[in-house]
């Protein structure tokens, strides 16, 4: 993982260490081209001896820490990069059908978004730090079935 020095650099600056299993879940994260669950994570980590309530615990920090998302569908939290992302708006679909959730990747949308999220903070005398969007539906895949 390119990123892990600043990562790191973070952690120190907050207090911690990268530690074997913190590396080791960064890993996972970083290089899955999907959302992962606690369970899911462990599952692809059970062959390191990292356990269960390791994984929480770490997950939970490194979200409080902002270099992951957490993102809540149905109650259930996936993690996601938020370090270093290259995303300017996080779009997630989910499908109704198989559950699979993706991200929805489009610079025009992105563009149109941000002169949105522009409005609000003058229209509102706000900042956005963060936004969520979950669009629910049938995905391509269950629909061609």
């Amino acid at each position: 993982m390119e990123n892990i020095s600043s990562i790191e650099k973070v952690l120190k600056e907050k207090g911690y260490k990268l530690t074997k299993q913190r590396s080791d879940i960064l890993s996972v994260i970083y290089k899955e081209n999907t959302h992962l669950s606690a369970e899911e994570i462990y599952a692809r980590l059970k062959k390191n001896n990292i356990g269960l309530a390791t994984v929480y615990r770490t997950l939970n920090l490194l979200t409080d820490l902002n270099i992951l998302k957490e993102v809540k569908i149905n109650e259930m939290s996936y993690y996601e990069p938020k370090m270093f992302s290259k995303k300017s708006l996080h779009i997630h679909f989910k499908c109704d059908k198989c559950n699979t959730i993706f991200d929805i990747d489009s610079d025009s949308i992105a563009v149109k978004y941000l002169k949105i999220n522009r409005l609000i903070e003058k229209e509102n005398n706000v900042i956005v730090n963060d936004v969520d969007i979950l669009l629910n539906g049938i995905c391509e895949k269950c629909r061609n079935k």
